[in-house]
């Protein structure tokens, strides 16, 4: 009966060892900056399976390429097991423009911008304060508050030129001029010869 259960035990563990592939075990590929296409055919060549876990933007690398993996490269690993990737992102991602449209200066406007990742192409001057940002122009169209565009775009800036503004009833703030203060008109007092 020992021997029985010896047999029955030992088949149990063969059996797992056959089933997990026990001290077989294979190399992880490089494939960091290969596109998905690519990674997935080298790392099935392995006997490997890969999912894609995650995606980030990397404006200097290609869309859709590996930028990272787990396991990593040179890690041994069971035939069969996933790989779980990170690929940079196959569309460049939406994000807001600073508001900094008739609340900041040139300097305040293009610092913010530059800040954010976004290039500066040209100033466009417009009437107004100098050197006061009126709006802000993405491919030749003004931008309204909360609008996106592509990350690392190019902006243009509305600045004003230290013209005059035309206000809405039509009067140019340059032409503005005080009156001339009037005296009051004298009053003839009693004893003043001068009204004679």
């Amino acid at each position: 009966m020992a021997l029985v259960v010896l047999l029955v035990i030992f088949g149990v563990l063969k059996g797992l060892d056959i089933y997990t592939h026990h001290g077989e075990a294979v190399t992880v590929p490089d494939v960091k900056g290969k596109s998905f296409l690519e990674a997935r055919q080298i790392l099935e060549q392995s006997e490997l399976k890969c999912v894609v876990a995650d995606s980030n933007y990397v404006s200097a690398l290609p869309a859709g390429c590996i930028l990272d993996y787990n396991p990593a490269a040179g890690q041994k690993v069971k035939r069969g097991h996933i790989i779980y990737l990170n690929i940079n992102t196959l569309s460049v991602p939406l994000v807001n423009v600073p508001d900094v449209a008739d609340n900041s200066s040139l300097r305040q406007a293009e610092a913010r911008l530059l800040a954010a990742g976004f290039k500066i192409s040209q100033v466009e001057p417009v009437d107004g304060e100098k050197d006061w940002v009126y709006g802000v122009k993405y491919n030749g169209q003004r931008l309204m508050l909360g609008e996106k565009v592509p990350i690392n775009s190019t902006l243009s800036l509305m600045v004003g030129s230290g013209t005059a503004v035309i206000d809405s009833l039509g009067i140019n703030d340059a032409e503005i001029k005080p009156e001339p203060s009037k005296q009051p008109e004298k009053k003839p007092t009693s004893g003043d010869d001068s009204w004679f």
